[in-house]
């Protein structure tokens, strides 16, 4: 029974053993705790009740592109402050945070890159720089990624992740909408296959704009949809809304989505769509 007390001993009462940071997480679904090791092997989803983590969109590079390689476009292009605004902090410190944050010099990522060996103009937004919010540089890279399409007659691809158009911005933000929704209309005038992929969560100016203007529409499960939060709509509409009726799976139900699709699957399924819409390679 000696290694039995040796056991014992090295587990004495209040004695804490050091677990390395980084190890273990917390399921925001269901609360189970998980290793991280196996949330990057299951697609960063809960292997018990499938729940999307949030992920980079460096990690939905390498899940969607060949080789996980993407020939970046724009990437020093930078926010002005066109208001000098300035509210707990100024917005240029603001800026600087993310950049040092996120490695990355605005809230979307764009190039081309090739789908099962398919050429295809892609964009992709961090929801970690500003909470993925679309000020002039984002606008303006998604409407150099449309342009891209329409030059090279090549299909679109955005991924969506953001909580809308940039405040500290203004009217500058908003003026974004109308530019890539302008752009969008001509691509479909020269029918070449936009596929637009929301993620948790894609709301206002971005949902307002090119995230719902796609020839098809897919979302991750469970994902936040939609323009306002609850609270704004039921006091705009005087009546109470429907259970969940802000995620992807209401939005199925109710026609605005294509499909929803698990992200262990978005791969095999855009290149099924670009198949369809683009034809042969």
């Amino acid at each position: 029974m000696e290694w039995f007390r040796k056991k014992t001993r090295d587990l004495a009462a209040g004695e804490k053993k050091d677990i390395p940071d980084g190890v273990w997480t917390k399921c925001k679904g269901c609360g189970e705790i998980i290793t991280v090791i196996s949330l990057k092997k299951n697609y960063w989803t809960c292997p018990k009740c499938d729940y999307h983590f949030r992920i980079t969109s460096a990690d939905y590079i390498n899940l969607i592109l060949d080789d996980g390689r993407l020939e970046e476009y724009d990437a020093n292009m930078t926010s002005a402050d066109p208001l000098v605004f300035r509210d707990t902090k100024r917005y240029m410190d603001r800026i600087a945070e993310a950049r040092k944050k996120t490695g990355v010099n605005d809230a979307v990522i764009c190039g081309i890159g090739k789908i099962d060996g398919r050429e295809v103009s892609f964009a992709v937004m961090e929801f970690a720089f500003i909470g993925g919010s679309m000020g002039s540089v984002v606008g303006e890279k998604v409407a150099r990624a449309i342009e891209r399409s329409l030059q090279r007659k090549i299909p679109l691809i955005i991924i969506s992740c953001s909580g809308g158009a940039r405040m500290m911005e203004g009217v500058f933000s908003l003026m974004q909408l109308a530019k890539t929704s302008a752009l969008l209309a001509r691509l479909d005038k020269m029918k070449i296959p936009f596929i637009s992929i929301l993620t948790n969560p894609t709301t206002a100016g971005v949902m307002a704009s090119y995230a719902s203007l796609g020839d098809v529409i897919i979302a991750e499960p469970q994902a936040l949809l939609g323009f306002a939060g609850p609270r704004v709509i039921a006091q705009t509409i005087g009546g109470e809304l429907p259970p969940g009726f802000q995620s992807s799976e209401f939005f199925l139900e109710h026609g605005f989505l294509d499909s929803i699709v698990h992200r262990s699957k978005m791969r095999k399924a855009v290149i099924t769509l670009l198949d369809y819409l683009a034809g042969p390679k």
